[in-house]
């Protein structure tokens, strides 16, 4: 009897399976080129039977013989269901092209549907990834209120923005981070920064930002905090949009204000004052023998002069244009384009103490000074993209140009040089600040097979940078009232400088072949790389007085005064720039990789490869002395072998364990590497040490994820890194100065927790249904090993004068916590409405390390907290109304308590200020 039941079951599974067919096909996204859309729900309707789609958007079932009705789906995107019979053992191709949902405009910066945009969809791409990556689209940045890129990514995980000094991940600085744009490597147009100030690239051209927080050999192996790849905007539809904004923060606007005089039109209101302020042609290309100018000469050579002007800061406004059109051809080819102009500007103010100190038996203040800054800022950006799109390529170009400028004068009032008695010393200084980028990109991928199991990507791009302080001006002297200061033509008052540093030539470039084989594995091989090209000049003019005249100064004529001097042979120019006033910096990467994505099972995933980077770096520059001398070359060549892992293991549908392992390198900043000393007029001193190595980093990485709805997240997981010779910003002691430099110390290690939630708030209460919350905190312990021997900005071997051998890593937040509320209403059928609140705070970390018997100065922690309300009023208008910095907390940098000889002074605080609350809209008009 049991051998015919088994008979009998083996006989009906086999004709069970006879009577078998098995559709396939490919599923696209209609709205992007027809772009693969990985993940995609494809079910036979009224079954359990079902699949996703795999990262090339293809699937496979196997369904009974029959007439059926397959139903496909992707969050965001119209469910489209195809009715279709098939016979036994036959296989029948299904291919479908998905639409979006049409989408409110409160939803996105720009109503162009590209909805893996969407914060849902963006969800379900982080659940099936197998390395370990955040990403925030336009959507998100929308609701809560950003409107740069650099806002946007510190409501990620362990993100945090400091000031002007970027952003920091995991509590490492800002040169441990990497910039992609559409996966190409960009250069900063900033040399003090790693990457590109990211609140200059609004988000109405972004798409989605990914955040690699594991190393994949694809991206450079320059990594230890983040790589950041910003994928720019397609045209999906035709859309023209305008909008215009004002803001005003409180104690910077509205008040009385000082600024440069020849700023104050129009030229000034566009910050294009540049030309006006570069050093004139009299002073030739080479500052050896050096030039003297007199006379008329004088006065006709230079444009622009000393005069500050007094007025009212008005309200700070922005405007922004969006075009964009989309094109159908034939044989359902697309082509679009997409342009968009912003500009801003903006007015602060800070006050605040600012010291710093002499290190000794006692320790007192060598500077003791009140600083007040005014500054005028202006953004431009601008980016033209182009997309064509056939059945098997994808085509695109952009053009990214910004510019920026900050026109800033600051006084600093106090005392100098430990001059305690001495308490009216002024030293103000105007300077302008400007900069200029252009990028230019073309990337694409093609199908070399109908199926797409053969795909070859590639991209290329030029870009273009300068950073200029022309005409850098000071004076010092006794300010006996706003209107009147003491002040004398000789030693270095009356001086100007000029500060060029140009990248003429940038270039990146990546090849990838990608091979999928077998049912969901792939293969990538390629190559990037990139060169960069750095030249600085650095020049200084002195006002040159045979008798050292002193004087009564009227800093709102002084322009005046000074002509007048220079007309009857009182001052004349001269020329006073150093040997070292030109150095030259030449970076080649270049890298072959392989990577392997290898599915073990439906629950076990597997991405392991290996990446080949050649570093080179090369820097020219002649020390202090004879302009005779020759140039010292530095030379850095190493190659890197860097393996990495990462895996994923599906606990069950909703829940996910990720580990990740690899091998990287970080490089310093532009100038913390650059053979450059800074002079700034109170005579604190920045000098990049060329002798600077790279970092060697290990990087290790759990994570255990939970996806319980579409729209909520919860994951927590540990991570730990290794950093042979990490960079870190020091001081050191110089008779009259003090000395910012760079140096590598012997070791650090961190490791650390990190959480985060979205919590759909209607599982609480059916009450809470339009609020939900999200929440990430990074908790980390460092300890960093010192040498006792360090290499010093000239090359030699030094003795180190850390005061502390033991010590957390420069730079790094014990605990980092963001958080947001959004609550969504709607008050009529057209006039819906996204409130959020937003908060974020950094623990207390090391800002500079202390030597010499001082302890570090630390950063203190600031708590940050903004509403933003975002309306869609009707079909054409939309409104955002935000207030920034509610709680207005100081920013406050002090000395630690933990000196080694006697603290000698009142306060430990070395400098402070206050932002104010800022109070903004922008009205949206959508033709």
């Amino acid at each position: 009897m049991k051998l015919n039941f088994l008979v009998t079951t083996l006989l009906f599974t086999v004709f069970a399976f006879a009577q078998k067919g098995t559709v396939t096909g490919s599923i696209t996204d209609k709205d992007m080129n027809n772009e693969a859309l990985p993940f995609a729900t494809v079910m036979i309707k009224g079954t359990t039977n079902g699949v996703n789609t795999d990262e090339q958007g293809h699937y496979s079932l196997s369904v009974s013989e029959g007439s059926h009705v397959l139903q496909i789906s992707f969050l965001g995107y119209e469910s489209v269901e195809i009715p279709f019979t098939i016979k036994s053992g036959e296989t029948k191709t299904i291919n479908q092209a998905l639409g979006a949902k049409g989408v409110e405009l409160q939803d996105v910066v720009i109503k162009v549907d590209q909805n893996r945009e969407k914060e849902t969809a963006l969800l379900v791409e982080q659940k099936k990834a197998v390395e370990i990556k955040q990403s925030i689209g336009a959507q998100e940045l929308s609701r809560k209120g950003v409107s740069d890129v650099e806002e946007g990514l510190t409501k990620m995980t362990g993100i945090s923005k400091v000031g002007s000094r970027g952003l920091f991940v995991r509590g490492l600085e800002d040169r441990y981070n990497n910039l992609l744009i559409n996966n190409l490597a960009v250069p900063s147009n900033n040399p003090f920064k790693k990457i590109i100030p990211l609140d200059l690239i609004p988000t109405d051209v972004v798409s989605v930002i990914e955040t690699f927080k594991t190393f994949n050999p694809n991206i450079y192996g320059d990594f230890a905090g983040a790589t950041f790849n910003i994928a720019t905007s397609k045209a999906n539809n035709s859309i023209t949009k305008l909008s215009l904004g004002a803001g005003l923060a409180t104690n910077n606007n509205l008040r009385n204000f000082h600024i440069t005089s020849d700023a104050d039109n129009a030229k000034g209101f566009f910050g294009l004052t540049g030309n006006d302020r570069a050093l004139p042609s009299e002073f030739s290309d080479n500052p050896f023998p050096p030039a003297t100018l007199s006379g008329q000469n004088a006065v006709d050579a230079f444009k622009t002069g000393f005069e500050i002007k007094k007025t009212k800061s008005p309200l700070n406004t922005s405007v922004g244009i969006l075009h964009a059109e989309k094109f159908n051809l034939k044989n359902s080819n697309k082509i679009s384009y997409l342009l968009s102009l912003n500009f801003d500007n903006s007015f602060q103010y800070r006050t605040g103490v600012d010291r710093t100190l002499n290190p000794g038996d006692l320790i007192q203040y060598s500077n003791n000074f009140t600083t007040t800054t005014y500054n005028y800022k202006t953004n431009f950006s601008s980016i033209v993209g182009v997309n064509y799109s056939s059945e098997r390529l994808n085509l695109s170009t952009n053009v990214l140009y910004l510019k920026t400028s900050e026109n800033l004068i600051q006084d600093q009032l106090g005392y100098q040089n430990a001059q305690q008695e001495v308490n009216d010393y002024l030293i103000r200084t105007n300077q302008l600040d400007e900069t200029n980028y252009l990028n230019g990109q073309l990337f694409g991928d093609y199908a070399l097979t109908s199926d797409k199991n053969h795909l070859v990507k590639m991209g290329i791009s030029l870009a273009k940078t300068a950073y200029d302080q022309p005409d850098r001006n000071s004076y010092t002297g006794h300010q006996l009232a706003e209107d009147n200061v003491l002040v004398s033509y000789g030693g270095n008052n009356f001086l100007r400088q000029y500060l060029d540093v140009k990248n003429d030539v940038f270039s990146s470039a990546f090849l990838e072949y990608n091979f999928k084989f077998g049912k969901e594995h792939k293969l990538s091989v390629g190559y990037n790389g990139n060169t960069n090209s750095t030249e600085s000049s650095y020049r200084f003019i002195q006002t040159i007085s045979p008798n050292n005249v002193t004087f009564n100064l009227n800093p709102f004529t002084v322009n005046e005064q000074i002509e007048t001097d220079l007309l009857n042979n009182v001052i004349s120019y001269q020329e006073s720039s150093n040997a070292n006033w030109k150095a030259k910096l030449e970076e080649n990467n270049n890298a072959g990789y392989a990577n392997l994505f290898y599915k073990f099972s439906e629950k076990f995933d597997v991405n392991a490869g290996f990446r080949a980077e050649n570093f080179d770096r090369t820097t020219k520059y002649k020390g202090i002395g004879s302009f005779d001398q020759p140039y010292i070359t530095v030379n850095t060549n190493k190659m890197y072998f860097l393996p990495s892992v990462n895996a994923k293991y599906g606990l069950n549908e909703d829940m996910n364990l990720r580990f990740a392992a690899s091998q990287t390198y970080s490089k310093p900043v532009i100038l913390e590497s650059y053979p450059l000393q800074l002079v700034n007029p109170d005579n604190t001193v920045f000098q990049g040490n060329p002798y600077l190595v790279n970092s060697d980093n290990t990087n290790i990485d759990l994570k255990f994820e939970m996806f319980p709805t579409s729209k909520e997240m919860f994951a927590v997981g540990v991570f730990g890194k290794n950093i042979k010779n990490p960079i870190e910003r020091s001081y050191l002691t110089s008779p009259g100065s003090t000395i910012t430099t760079f140096l590598n110390s012997d070791n650090a290690k961190l490791y650390g927790l990190e959480a985060e939630f979205i919590l759909d708030l209607e599982r609480v209460s059916p009450t809470f249904k339009d609020l939900s919350w999200g929440f990430n905190t990074s908790l980390m312990h460092t300890k960093v090993t010192v040498s006792d021997v360090v290499t010093s900005p000239n090359g030699t071997p030094i003795v180190n004068i850390e005061t502390h051998k033991d010590r957390e890593l420069q730079g790094a937040s014990k605990w980092l916590i963001n958080s947001d509320l959004k609550y969504q209403f709607n008050m009529s059928n057209t006039w819906t409405n996204t409130l959020s609140v937003v908060y974020s705070v950094f623990g207390k970390r090391i800002y500079s390390v202390g030597t010499a018997g001082l302890d570090h100065i630390y950063e203190l922690p600031v708590s940050r907290l903004d509403l933003v309300l975002n309306s869609k009023l009707s079909k054409h208008f939309d409104l955002k109304l935000s207030a920034d910095n509610i709680l207005n907390p100081q920013t406050k940098f002090e000395l630690g308590r933990e000196n080694t000889t006697t603290f000698n002074e009142a306060s430990y605080l070395m400098r402070n200020y206050k932002k104010g609350v800022g109070f903004s809209f922008n009205l949206g008009y959508t033709f």
